[in-house]
């Protein structure tokens, strides 16, 4: 389990909301990007959970330091890298709200659209996630290439209507959420499992941005071969999803 920083404060609204954000060697996005959450979301009764997955520069100092500026944020700390969906799902355990956010912790995922996805989310109970969908994307050619081509693919074989399920920016139910079989690239095929699991998503579009400074830490030639097993994977629990059976209690 991560370590959480320790908090003297008190806080007296449980909150509604609960942002995760996992942070590799991001030391220079940190303080940008927890303002503008909490800009977002001046309105709502929320948490900010930031994990800081094993960095090694100071991306961890600076999270502690801005916890002064932000009661709402809370700090867990990874001691080495563990990778995105293990960071999601300690937050998600951690997390007091019903509703869960993600986002990435470069920037390229803006905040801003968080309000509208949980207005969505709200608007049918039947909903169990709204995931974005990045345009206006700011990779390299070749990097939108490979995952056009990952998405159709994964699209064709898992048959969830998402065309870009690698955008961190997602809003879910904490409880659907937390009965997903876990695995390590859990955030990838969220909404495939969410449907697996009988709940209706829905999506909407986001606008993508520039990383705000760095480069990528959790994008790698051999994540993308093993994606390929993953998807394999998803696509047999898909497939071997049995739908649940009424039961009556004796009297």
């Amino acid at each position: 389990m991560p370590e959480e920083a320790g908090v003297t404060r008190a806080e007296p609204l449980l909150p509604r909301i609960s942002v995760i954000i996992p942070m590799r060697n991001e030391e220079g996005n940190v303080a940008p990007l927890i303002a503008e959450i909490a800009n977002a979301l001046e309105d709502e009764a929320h948490e900010i959970i930031a994990v800081n997955d094993g960095s090694t520069d100071e991306t961890g100092t600076v999270l502690v330091n801005l916890r002064g500026t932000y009661p709402q944020l809370r700090v867990l700390h990874h001691a080495e890298n563990r990778g995105q969906s293990a960071a999601i799902r300690d937050g998600a355990r951690l997390a007091r709200g019903e509703i869960l956010c993600t986002l990435d912790g470069d920037g390229q995922n803006n905040p801003a659209f968080l309000p509208a996805m949980i207005r969505l989310l709200e608007s049918d109970p039947a909903i169990a996630l709204v995931q974005g969908q990045r345009v206006g994307r700011t990779d390299t050619g070749f990097k939108k290439f490979q995952s056009k081509i990952a998405n159709k693919v994964r699209g064709a074989m898992l048959k969830d209507g998402t065309r870009d399920s690698g955008c961190g920016l997602k809003v879910m139910r904490r409880a659907a959420y937390l009965r997903l079989p876990y695995f390590d690239a859990l955030h990838r095929f969220t909404p495939a499992l969410m449907v697996r699991d009988g709940h209706k998503i829905a999506h909407l579009d986001v606008l993508d941005r520039a990383r705000g400074s760095g480069v990528s830490n959790y994008a790698s030639l051999a994540r993308a071969k093993v994606a390929i097993v993953d998807l394999i994977g998803v696509w047999w629990l898909v497939r071997r999803r049995k739908p649940d059976t009424p039961t009556r209690e004796e009297n």
